[in-house]
């Protein structure tokens, strides 16, 4: 059976303070479950910080501190990590999504994050937010796009899309903003970077109707769930409901179109909006 996996402390300061963790439980003669006891955490969940996946949260690092003896040291550090440029619900999620190997995702409404294009982002926070100055619609389309480099690598992660019609069909931003859109996720799929799925109307009631579902799963941590509402989101790491969660994508993609019927739509509807948009 292999050990556990070797940390690189001078990756990033959460991973320091990941190592600095399973170092001072490792010197108290503490198991992952047995330290995650008095957190109420489970143990799986202190296995995930120790190596970069979860956040830690303050309330977190104080208990920590009192029961290893770290005077203070997970209070001071995790503190310097707090700062971040993605919303509080998000930003754990969005750390996470980073390290995963495979991500699969179903979107009922929008393109996921990781797929839009500039334009349609800027689009979709112009929405959310009508009277922002154009100075804070620029922040948070600067992050968007910096979260979308995860795909500048050839091979990982895996990124598995399963698109409603609804996505394709809602014209975020005009004709010409969706035709870009829309093509920019053909050549994606044409380039073999991505696996993208369309679940059409007429396929009627599906496993995930409720709502948005997005999956990460990672080489050397359990699997985790990402679930979002209007403005707050949820990042789920208990093994049976996110085996729950994987079951409904499952169903998911087997009640989509098939890979090659997804893309003839999705450009199909990228001509319909190009040409839409040279008639106007």
């Amino acid at each position: 059976m292999p050990g556990p996996r070797k940390l690189d402390p001078s990756s990033s300061p959460r991973a320091l303070l990941g190592a600095e963790l399973r170092h001072r439980r490792e010197q108290a003669g503490l198991s992952q479950d047995e330290l995650g006891a008095p957190l109420f955490v489970s143990g799986s969940f202190i296995g995930q910080l120790e190596i970069g996946v979860r956040r830690m949260q303050l309330d977190q690092a104080a208990k920590l501190d009192e029961v290893l003896g770290a005077e203070g040291f997970f209070v001071r550090n995790c503190a310097a990590l707090k700062e971040s440029k993605y919303p509080d619900h998000f930003a754990e999620a969005a750390e996470a999504e980073a390290r995963a190997a495979t991500i699969k995702e179903y979107a009922p409404l929008l393109i996921p994050g990781l797929l839009q294009t500039e334009t349609y982002a800027r689009a979709v926070f112009r929405a959310y937010q009508p009277t922002a100055v154009e100075s804070v619609i620029d922040e948070l389309v600067t992050a968007r796009l910096e979260r979308a480099q995860l795909l500048a690598d050839p091979t990982k992660p895996l990124l598995w899309v399963v698109l409603d019609e609804a996505v394709l069909r809602r014209a975020v931003g005009g004709h010409a903003v969706m035709a870009e859109a829309l093509h920019h996720i053909s050549a994606l799929t044409h380039r073999r970077r991505i696996i993208a799925q369309v679940m059409p109307f007429r396929a009627g009631a599906h496993a995930a109707l409720n709502g948005a579902l997005k999956l990460m799963a990672f080489s050397d941590a359990p699997p985790l769930a990402y679930l979002e509402v209007l403005g707050t989101g949820h990042l789920e790491d208990d093994p049976a409901s996110v085996a729950r969660y994987e079951l409904s994508y499952d169903l998911v993609a087997a009640s989509a179109l098939s890979p090659e019927d997804s893309l003839a739509l999705i450009e199909s509807v990228a001509e319909d909006y190009a040409h839409e948009d040279q008639q106007r």
